[in-house]
């Protein structure tokens, strides 16, 4: 399994904007060959990143999504560069040991 952290700095003022976007798309993902789920976390304490986490059956399905036009129309649109406090974090990691 392939899992995908993707860190976002919020800026307080953007932040419902940042999840109303994320619930306008609930579920356009889920028909991505290869995904297996998502959560979208919000910060228990101020200050803290946002964290949009991906899990996929393997890399290539998560490339694959990165190169399809689902993957561009969702990244279309972005928040102004002043909605984020620091650039964003993305992790990948390959899951060797689950429980």
């Amino acid at each position: 399994m392939w899992v995908v952290s993707n860190r976002v700095w919020v800026r307080d003022a953007y932040s419902q904007e940042f999840e109303q976007r994320f619930q306008r798309r609930a579920g356009q993902i889920d028909n991505q060959p290869g995904f297996l789920s998502m959560q979208v976390m919000k910060p228990a304490k101020e200050g803290a990143p946002w964290v949009v986490q991906t899990c996929w059956q393997d890399q290539q399905a998560f490339e694959n999504w990165v190169g399809s036009e689902d993957f561009r129309r969702a990244h279309a649109n972005p928040l102004p560069q002043e909605a984020f406090s620091q650039a964003g974090q993305l992790e990948m990691h390959d899951v060797v040991i689950r429980s």
